[in-house]
């Protein structure tokens, strides 16, 4: 019953968080610029809870609906006008309409409008520095065998060599390659690596990028250029299970050595995943050594999109001894400042590199099967959460970037429409129209209505198609 509350759970808690922390940063910023703050309401809809605290008696609000949430300021235009409109301007002192919204000047409106955006990525640098004082372990980006015909054969790559840089910048593990890959990709069509082979040696490769498509979610840039992940011949021991995972329910435990496969004998783990993969949703014979004692089982991989093919998978995860370990994984530590720094940096890189996928979106370089909605996200808390603390944090960092670069956007009806309009009213020095800003409205929500659209359709086809 817990299981299979995990996704909703997780969905609900990663946006509530996310969309308090936005609307908190419009709020307190409001609160420092003197602004008088009526609502503060965290969803939408039938409200589930309502409670005035402060010296304005705000009002705060827990809603239906978790899918976003506002502040609602005193403003003058508001009065008298529209379903949700404030009270007659009578109603207020003159002292309270001097705190109104449209009475500040125009640099604490723009500040009021970057707090949300700013808030979530600064949620993102916190717990990316979170992340990052625990200590990262990932993957030595060791080359394993080099497929032919690939552009890492193609760059004289070969099996054994450590990569070191991408185009200058350090690699430590095939987590920093991977990014590095797809940054590069956005700007150009061929990156320099540096690896370091077993003798030593330096060699620098050119290696085309030409091939990476981002218009398939199921990409994995690695496998596209050909560069895949040294693995040692480590032996058939179960290490860790996911619950409910094919593994689990075939009734495969930590611990257990796997002997044969259908019949076939297996002397390494990248044999039995090799037989996995090669039998998406085909039962599959296995016999293990359990306790010194034979067991038979049978188990069911899960098919899953991978390059345009569709492979097996069932959920367990290999037991390394420390000795092995070491050889192939590195654990990264940082001192609390240099953890805070690279935080940053992982955020700016990361928001840096959404405005340009979006820039791709808009100008027809990249389609528009890469956005996602509510059920990806959903899906893809649930996993997360299921994946351990820091997969999870991660991916609450993630998101947060997301929504933070989403609502800088300059879509009227979004902050950064509205920042926008500031703009705009700081070089003509007077402020937009009504009537301006009632067109922009509706080509705002003419905007979103599409992006959501788009989205829900992306999140249905990957439902069907999985």
């Amino acid at each position: 019953m817990l299981d299979a509350l995990i996704t909703p759970l997780a969905f609900i808690f990663t946006l509530g968080l996310l969309v308090t922390i936005h609307e908190y940063g419009h709020f307190q910023v409001a609160k420092w610029c003197g602004v008088k703050v009526l609502k503060f309401s965290i969803g939408f809809g039938k409200p589930l809870f309502t409670k005035k605290f402060g010296k304005d008696q705000t009002e705060f609000i827990l809603a239906a609906i978790p899918l976003g949430g506002y502040v609602k300021m005193l403003d003058e235009r508001e009065m008298e006008s529209g379903p949700d409109s404030l009270k007659s301007p009578l109603t207020y002192s003159e002292a309270d309409l001097k705190r109104a919204f449209n009475r500040q000047s125009v640099t604490k409106r723009i500040a009021i409008v970057l707090a949300g955006p700013i808030a979530n990525l600064l949620l993102a640098v916190i717990l990316y520095w979170i992340i990052l004082m625990m200590g990262v372990v990932g993957m030595k980006p060791m080359l394993g065998k080099v497929p032919d015909n690939t552009p890492a054969a193609s760059a004289s790559l070969v099996q054994g060599e450590t990569i070191q840089k991408i185009n200058g910048k350090a690699v430590t593990t095939w987590q920093d390659a991977r990014w590095l890959l797809l940054n590069e990709a956005l700007k150009s069509k061929s990156v320099e690596v540096q690896a370091i082979n077993s003798n030593e040696e330096i060699h620098v490769h050119q290696l085309n990028l030409s091939g990476v498509n981002y218009d398939d979610a199921n990409q994995d840039i690695l496998t596209t250029l050909g560069l895949t992940i040294y693995q040692p011949d480590i032996p058939a021991r179960v290490g860790e299970v996911t619950k409910n995972s094919p593994a689990d329910v075939s009734g495969l435990k930590p611990n257990d050595l796997i002997r044969q496969i259908n019949n076939i004998q297996v002397n390494v783990w990248e044999d039995f995943v090799q037989e996995i993969r090669r039998h998406p949703n085909v039962p599959i014979a296995v016999l293990i050594e359990r306790n010194g004692v034979d067991v038979k089982l049978t188990v069911t991989p899960e098919p899953i999109a991978e390059n345009n093919k569709t492979v097996g998978r069932i959920g367990a995860t290999f037991k390394i001894e420390q000795a092995e370990f070491d050889k192939i994984f590195v654990t990264t530590h940082y001192s609390p400042f240099g953890a805070l720094l690279k935080a940053t940096e992982k955020t700016w890189d990361t928001a840096i590199f959404s405005l340009k996928m979006l820039g791709n979106m808009l100008t027809g370089k990249v389609s528009w099967k890469g956005m996602s909605g509510p059920v990806t996200i959903a899906s893809y808390a649930g996993q997360s959460a299921n994946m351990g603390i820091k997969i999870f944090i991660s991916f609450l960092a993630l998101i947060s970037i997301s929504i933070g670069v989403l609502n800088l956007l300059p879509i009227p009806v979004l902050d950064g429409g509205h920042l926008m309009y500031y703009m705009v009213e700081i070089l003509t020095g007077k402020p937009v129209s009504e009537a301006a800003m009632i067109i922009g409205q509706k080509v705002g929500f003419t905007l979103l209505g599409m992006m959501m659209v788009i989205a829900f359709y992306n999140d249905i086809n990957r439902l069907i198609i999985g």
